[in-house]
């Protein structure tokens, strides 16, 4: 007969697995880190087209000159031609430096003042408002916090158009362009064009994770629909264009505030404020010039949104079936 075995032996047998909480707020900062890292790259072309065409029409307004202005797809063709293809991923590092602050940063605290703050329970029915007021918040800091890599980035991206109309190169990568902002501005100019920045933030982050969140539950409650890819689809395309429509305004003028030269003291040689550059734009170039960039923004966050909600969403469900 086989002996039993003893307490001691089958203690030997047990194997610890790490059990990973799927939903613990560090789980939910790594995978949304990823997430955007993904949803970054894809879209990164249509940013860089989309930085182009927002400072168009300074040089007009600043100058007293007429600018030729070219539409989407000739700026975009126009990089590829005149610059190269890889030109349009310049300035990709700050992009993703940026995610690793702002991305996991604004979906935990998201999540805090929605489950912690509100005290959202699972399944129930969380109001707009509420909704509105964590999405505003979470974006709002988030972007405060990450808002020096936006600076480095709008810069980078602006370099190939600088050589091309024979200007001197300011910055030659991240690391260089940030050593001469501290340098010329102190740290504080690492947060030059925050407050549109924030602004912006806020408003994106208002169409993106509250829309997003709103829009999935919405439709997981009022149809016999599973939550699968296609309502992800749903509640992402909605988040994208919400997204785009509030922040564009609040995107051009952060993107031509962090782009314009300074004078040696640091200060903006264009513009003294985000109001002042509202104030010059809209009266040099109408208030059309506030959605300038529109397309592209709308075209971007469409499928950042979606690759972003669609990666974050895999990769918790994999974490969750897994056991992980």
């Amino acid at each position: 007969m086989p002996q039993a075995s003893t307490p001691h032996e089958e203690l030997k047998t047990i194997k610890v697995v790490p059990v990973i909480r799927y939903d613990s707020l560090w789980v939910s900062y790594v995978v949304s880190v990823l997430a955007a890292w993904v949803a970054e790259f894809v879209t990164y072309p249509l940013d860089l087209t989309k930085t182009r065409l927002q400072i168009q029409g300074e040089a007009s307004s600043s100058k007293g000159t007429k600018l030729q202005y070219r539409g989407m797809l000739k700026t975009a063709f126009g990089i590829v031609r005149e610059e190269g293809t890889l030109k349009l991923w310049q300035g990709i590092s700050a992009g993703l430096a940026r995610h690793v602050i702002y991305s996991g940063t604004r979906m935990v605290a998201f999540q805090l003042m929605r489950d912690d703050v509100f005290k959202k329970k699972p399944n129930e029915h969380f109001a707009l408002w509420k909704s509105a007021v964590c999405g505003i918040s979470a974006g709002g800091f988030a972007q405060y916090i990450s808002s020096p890599t936006d600076l480095l980035k709008v810069q980078l991206q602006m370099e190939g158009k600088r050589r091309l109309m024979g200007l001197p190169p300011r910055v030659h990568s991240m690391t260089d362009a940030f050593k001469k902002v501290v340098k010329s501005s102190g740290y504080r100019g690492l947060w030059k064009g925050s407050v549109p920045n924030v602004q912006r933030a806020a408003l994106v982050n208002l169409g993106d994770l509250t829309t997003y969140d709103y829009a999935k539950r919405f439709i997981l409650m009022n149809t016999t629909w599973k939550d699968n890819h296609f309502v992800h689809v749903l509640a992402s395309f909605c988040a994208g264009f919400v997204a785009a429509l509030m922040g564009t305004p609040a995107d051009v003028i952060k993107t031509r505030v962090m782009n314009q030269p300074l004078d040696k003291d640091g200060r903006g040689l264009l513009y003294k404020s985000s109001i002042d550059c509202l104030i010059k734009t809209t009266k040099a170039e109408g208030f059309a010039a506030l959605y300038k960039g529109f397309f592209p923004i709308w075209l971007r966050m469409a499928p950042w949104s979606l690759t972003f909600w669609l990666s974050y969403e895999e990769v918790m469900v994999t974490i969750r079936t897994n056991n992980l």
